[in-house]
C-alpha cells in the first residue's frame, strides 16, 4: 500500500526542539495546512467550515531510524523506562503515523493554492507531510473517563518569566502562544534538574533562548 501526502503544515517550529508533546496543549499555537496539488479542490473541504476541531494524520518525517524495538523508553518517563511501543506515542514505531487533534479555526479558498486549514494547538514541525485529515465527532470521540495511566495527569505548569523588552520583539499573538510552549518545558526529562542551563530553539523567525531556575523558566534572549 502506498500513501501520498495530501498536504502539508506551516508551523512556527523549523526544528523539533520545543515542540508541544501533545496536540492541543499550547492552544495559541497557529498553523496553516496547504494541499498538494491534486488535492487543491475546494470540493475536499465541502462541509468541513461547520467543524470545530480535525484529526490529522501525518508522518514523523525527520526521524531517523533503522527499522523498529519492541519496546521504547519515553521521555516522559525520564528516558530510563522501557514501554512496549504501542504502549506509546513514541515516534520511533513500524510505520512512523502520527495522530493529532487541532482546533479548525477558518477555511480559506486561496485563488492560487485552493483550501487553506488555518489551525490551532498543532504539535508539529513546519513541513511534516499530511496524509489524512478527518472531522473530530464529539460524540463518538471524546471519552472523559478513560484511563490513559502515565498520561493522565498533564505537565506540571510552569510560570514563564517573559521579560517586557524581550516580548516586544514579537507580534502580540506570538507571545502567549510561546508562553503555552514554555509552560510545559520542552526539555527532556532526564535534563530538567540542570538548572541554569541555557537551551535554545527556533519559534517561527526568532531563536529564543532560555533557562530554569528554581523552578521556573527564564527567557533570556530573542533574536
Amino acid at each position: 500500500m502506498e500513501i501520498t501526502p495530501i498536504a502539508h503544515i506551516e508551523t512556527d517550529f523549523p526544528g523539533k526542539f520545543g515542540i508541544p508533546r501533545q496536540s492541543g496543549i499550547a492552544t495559541a499555537l497557529e498553523g496553516r495546512i496547504v494541499f498538494e496539488g491534486p488535492f487543491r479542490n475546494p470540493d475536499v473541504v465541502r462541509g468541513l467550515e461547520n467543524v470545530s476541531h480535525i484529526w490529522l494524520l501525518w508522518g514523523f518525517s525527520e526521524v531517523k531510524r533503522d527499522g523498529w524495538t519492541a519496546t521504547v523508553r519515553p521521555p516522559r518517563l525520564g528516558g530510563n523506562t522501557r514501554l512496549g511501543v504501542f504502549a506509546t506515542r513514541s515516534p520511533f514505531r513500524p510505520n512512523p503515523i502520527g495522530l493529532s487533534c487541532v482546533a479548525l479555526e477558518r477555511v480559506e479558498l486561496h485563488p492560487t493554492n485552493g483550501p487553506i486549514l488555518h489551525v490551532k494547538g498543532a504539535d508539529l514541525m513546519t513541513g511534516t507531510p499530511i496524509y489524512d485529515i478527518k472531522p473530530y465527532v464529539k460524540f463518538t470521540d471524546s471519552h472523559p473517563d478513560a484511563d490513559s495511566w502515565v498520561w493522565s495527569e498533564p505537565d506540571t505548569q510552569y510560570e514563564v518569566i517573559l521579560p517586557d523588552d524581550l516580548a516586544e520583539k514579537l507580534p502580540e499573538n506570538k507571545r502567549e502562544a510561546l508562553r503555552q510552549v514554555l509552560q510545559q518545558n520542552p526539555v527532556p526529562a532526564y535534563q530538567k534538574g540542570e538548572e541554569n542551563r541555557e537551551y535554545k530553539f527556533e519559534f517561527g523567525e526568532w531563536k529564543v533562548t532560555f533557562t530554569g531556575l528554581d523552578g521556573k523558566i527564564v527567557v533570556k534572549g530573542i533574536d
